[in-house]
């Protein structure tokens, strides 16, 4: 979220990356839709188990693609009566998902496969080449779908003025993260597959080949793993981060109006959709006039501000009211009070 943006048109919500996100969402989908053809072909000809397995990460990774194109589409649908705060949350379901589907779809296949190859007797390999081309041309494909992956990435990180990493660490746009590392693990994951192959024709023992299937499971696991719990940190109502609390937190003390930030929450309620709530201790030369008029003025200094503020809402309490006091202390600990209140110290 950045500050000092142009304020959207009345009624209009600020559409972030979706056209970028749903077009490298839709790269993935064409790419592993055919890389998934080729490596179960492959894997047929010649009784790979690591091309098996391949093909089976490939097909989770286009039934993921589509779960993510649905959740594009439906976290899109405005504001109604039964979901005032809109649909974005709706992105974050369908990409967690996604991340099960990984694990169930592909992971799942990779380790029995990969096992019963290691375990079983060794099957001669044949057709050792279309394996090779296979898995060249696919090598190929989901390059160019990882380079679009890497590059709205680092448009999005050069956005937030923030680096790869921590991009990709505190985003709240489920999609494009989801593809990135889809893809990170298929070329690392083509890699292994290409190593399987290569020392069962060099040993003429399978065992490398399942080897090879089996840290193929283990691979999507991970992938699963963390793109699950980003999901699920979003769905339970993660904070805006941290940046936004704090700019929030020094414009609302730097209003005239204002004596004092008593508590600040906020909560994604969807892919560049913030949700704010702040108490304040109002001065007290206010009467009832002024104070509404102090909530509209701040409600629109605000949303001017911060396009991806969604809702504001503003609650006049007294600084010194134990209860209030204790809340803040119960959800941030002592450290946090302390920052608020110096932040707070320092834009009065």
């Amino acid at each position: 979220m950045h500050e000092e943006k142009p304020r959207e048109a009345p009624g209009e919500k600020p559409q972030g990356s979706g056209g970028e996100s749903t077009f490298t969402v839709l790269v993935a989908t064409g790419a592993n839709a055919l890389i998934a053809v080729l490596k179960l072909v492959a894997g047929l000809l010649t009784g790979s188990a690591a091309m098996l397995a391949e093909a089976a990460h490939s097909v989770a990774d286009t039934a993921t693609e589509l779960l993510l194109l649905t959740a594009l589409r439906q976290s899109a649908r405005r504001p109604d009566q039964r979901h005032p705060f809109g649909y974005g949350k709706a992105r974050f379901f369908w990409a967690l998902i996604a991340a099960v589907s990984i694990f169930v779809s592909g992971a799942v296949f990779a380790f029995i496969e990969g096992i019963r190859a290691m375990l079983g007797s060794d099957a001669e390999q044949t057709l050792a080449w279309v394996a090779y081309a296979v898995l060249g041309v696919s090598f190929l494909l989901e390059g160019a779908s990882w380079l679009q992956a890497v590059r709205q990435v680092r448009n999005e990180a050069a956005a937030e003025d923030v680096g790869f990493r921590a991009w990709l660490r505190n985003t709240d746009d489920p999609t494009v993260k989801s593809v990135f590392f889809e893809d990170s693990a298929a070329l690392i994951g083509l890699l292994l597959a290409f190593g399987g192959v290569g020392l069962h024709q060099l040993t003429g023992s399978g065992f490398w080949d399942g080897l090879a299937s089996v840290l193929i499971g283990l691979l999507l696991s991970g992938v699963a793993f963390i793109l699950g719990r980003t999901n699920a940190g979003l769905l339970i109502g993660r904070q805006a981060d941290r940046r936004t609390v704090y700019a929030l937190r020094d414009a609302l003390a730097a209003r005239p109006e204002v004596d004092a930030v008593v508590d600040l929450l906020t909560m994604t309620v969807g892919t560049d959709q913030v949700l704010l709530c702040a108490r304040l201790d109002f001065a007290d030369s206010l009467d009832a006039a002024a104070l509404e008029r102090a909530c509209v003025d701040i409600d629109i200094e605000l949303h001017d501000r911060f396009p991806d503020l969604q809702e504001v809402f503003l609650e006049p309490v007294p600084r010194a009211d134990p209860t209030m006091r204790q809340r803040v202390l119960d959800r941030y600990g002592g450290a946090g009070a302390q920052r608020l209140r110096e932040g707070l110290d320092a834009g009065a």
